[in-house]
């Protein structure tokens, strides 16, 4: 699949999804990081956006995920979710962050997934909480959910540990290295950047307390 996530990056960098930042920005968990991920770009970019549609198909063909529907999380991962159902031709839900505080105060839309394989997909896992949190809601909603497409992760050692303890299998369409590298190819990272990036991977936690 290592063609797959460079085709993935290059698309990902061409749509200008991930890029520098001129100051740390802080993530939800706290974590503090000098790159950032925008996938909500890519709807913006047919052409880039597409290539993302078509990387998720191959992954659940190729992994011969077993599933009847698609779930997206409120609300980055909707987009995706949708477009990748109706290129399959599968039934589409979406999940809401909290419950409505009124009307059937459901957070599964869309339609009913008892009983049903849900196959959840997200635009970026950093920590896993929100995507976890997906997965909890639709399983109370009696769906069997067992994996998780997202296009981009930071592949944080804790995210993948709390991935593994819930029993969900996470699928991401490229890596931090091969972006490191096809940005490098395509001049959007000089040599001080990449080690940056680099050193903020190998530890997070310990970049932010120094940053």
């Amino acid at each position: 699949m290592q063609k797959l996530a460079t085709e993935v990056a290059r698309a990902l960098l061409l749509a200008e999804t991930i890029g520098m930042s001129a100051t740390p920005i802080t993530f939800k968990s706290g974590i503090k990081s000098p790159v950032y991920i925008d996938n909500r770009k890519l709807t913006f970019h047919p052409e880039h956006w597409r290539t993302i549609i078509v990387a998720f198909q191959r992954v659940l063909e190729a992994q011969a995920t077993q599933f009847e529907v698609i779930a997206g999380i409120e609300t980055a991962g909707i987009p995706h979710s949708s477009a990748l159902a109706y290129t399959m031709r599968r039934p589409s839900v979406w999940v809401r962050k909290q419950a409505k505080e009124h009307g059937l105060l459901k957070r599964v839309e869309g339609g009913e997934v008892t009983g049903k394989r849900v196959v959840l997909v997200e635009d970026q896992v950093t920590t896993g909480g929100s995507s976890l949190a997906g997965v909890i809601a639709l399983r109370e909603a009696g769906a069997v959910v067992e994996d998780c497409l997202s296009i981009t992760s930071y592949g944080f050692a804790e995210a993948l540990e709390a991935f593994t303890e819930a029993g969900v299998r996470l699928h991401t369409l490229t890596t931090f290295p091969v972006m490191l590298e096809v940005g490098a190819k395509l001049g959007r990272f000089d040599a001080a950047q990449i080690e940056t990036v680099k050193a903020w991977l190998r530890n997070p936690h310990d970049w932010s307390e120094r940053h």
